[in-house]
């Protein structure tokens, strides 16, 4: 029988850490020693307390039955104490929260709530690879807005074609970045905030690595900036926060229009987050604050060993403020970020992230991710040492 795929999922691009997951699956079933700098997923394990807490909420029959869409009271009520704490933010937790299955699916699902067939999703570029997929499977066209080294990896808003910005109905925008680690100042997300009101665009933050930076440095919400929760929303996750990947516990806020919308979307598809899960996710946001200032400490520590090695070797890596990679260009002589990223797997036994899989814009790039220990740090140092192009 001939079963062809669907037009939208052939428009996708081949999910890039599928790819790099294959790779990796093969050399290691090779018996190499591998060191994996490739997949953003945190190594330490998830914090003892939230384990505890999803262990007695499992014993309770209440947390078997299909959850509320919205997500429990409770965990609202929690994430909106979590934003005031943090952030100074007052949101309200019957219209302004909304729990996910993570925040890659909730960022995915937007499209499908408020971009038609031939709308335009204005995405950065590189990126987190669901900004595009989430808009190709709506129907809508990807316009790429480059991420430059020499506008700080933020996107300049002024260069956006006059054609596409005519047929925008949503921006995202991700900081601190992924995967260019960049951070900005609340003076951008009030330009930001602006430009969707004088568009009429929603805008999509993702916050996922607000809670990782180093040095002093202390992240701001898109919701503490003017006017901007009359135009988009932001998302979170429990995933890099709480070293809680495969829990699936995420949340987006802000704009109660396009929560309601998201959610009519995700109440059509999925039946919610599992109630134990949710009430682990309480205790997650209690301890929040302790539990990221050691993983921060870790994640420090891995920073210096990575980048003041590769500097010591004649690289020229800037440190990162926040996010645990850390994005550099490619060595001079190299052709292309794939072709470098294939040498380190066959020299060196190394896995790194080609910029061109994460956007056109990240040619000449390689991203590492800081999710070894700081001795495999110190390793894929010298790794590298020993020469690999």
């Amino acid at each position: 029988m001939d079963f062809r795929f669907s037009d939208r999922l052939k428009r996708l691009p081949p999910y890039l850490f599928v790819e790099i997951d294959k790779a990796k699956r093969k050399a290691i079933s090779e018996g190499r020693d591998i060191i994996d700098l490739g997949i953003g997923d945190p190594d330490e394990a998830s914090p003892k307390e939230v384990i505890e807490e999803l262990c007695r909420a499992l014993q309770d029959s209440k947390n078997h039955h299909y959850p509320l869409d919205q997500g429990i009271p409770d965990l609202r009520i929690r994430i909106a104490k979590w934003y005031k704490d943090r952030f100074g933010v007052t949101l309200n937790p019957d219209k302004e929260i909304l729990v996910l299955i993570g925040s890659k699916e909730g960022i995915a699902h937007l499209p499908l709530a408020f971009v038609n067939p031939g709308d335009v999703s204005l995405v950065p570029d590189p990126c987190y690879p669901p900004y595009k997929g989430g808009t190709i499977l709506s129907g809508g066209i990807v316009h790429a807005m480059p991420l430059l080294e020499e506008n700080n990896f933020l996107p300049d808003l002024n260069k956006i074609k006059k054609d596409a910005l005519k047929k925008a109905r949503l921006l995202y925008i991700n900081y601190p970045n992924n995967p260019t680690a960049a951070v900005c100042e609340k003076g951008f997300f009030e330009d930001v905030a602006l430009f969707a009101k004088r568009h009429n665009i929603i805008i999509a933050h993702d916050a996922a690595y607000s809670e990782i930076a180093y040095d002093g440095y202390k992240p701001e919400s898109f919701l503490k900036a003017a006017g901007a929760k009359e135009a988009g929303v932001e998302f979170h996750s429990l995933s890099k926060t709480c070293n809680m990947t495969g829990w699936r516990v995420g949340f987006v806020c802000g704009n109660e229009k396009i929560v309601s919308g998201i959610a009519k979307a995700k109440s059509n598809i999925d039946s919610g987050v599992f109630n134990a899960l949710q009430v682990a996710g309480i205790k997650a946001l209690d301890i929040a604050d302790a539990h990221t200032q050691k993983m921060n400490n870790i994640y420090q520590e891995r920073r210096d060993a990575l980048v003041d090695g590769l500097n010591s070797i004649g690289w020229a890596v800037p440190k990162p403020k926040a996010t645990f990679y850390v994005w550099t260009r490619i060595p001079k002589g190299c052709k292309s970020s794939i072709e470098f990223a294939g040498a380190v797997l066959k020299k060196a036994d190394m896995v790194i992230t080609p910029g061109i899989g994460l956007g056109e814009s990240g040619e000449g790039y390689i991203r590492m991710a800081l999710t070894v220990s700081k001795e495999r740090m110190q390793e894929a140092v010298e790794r590298l040492r020993c020469g690999v192009i």
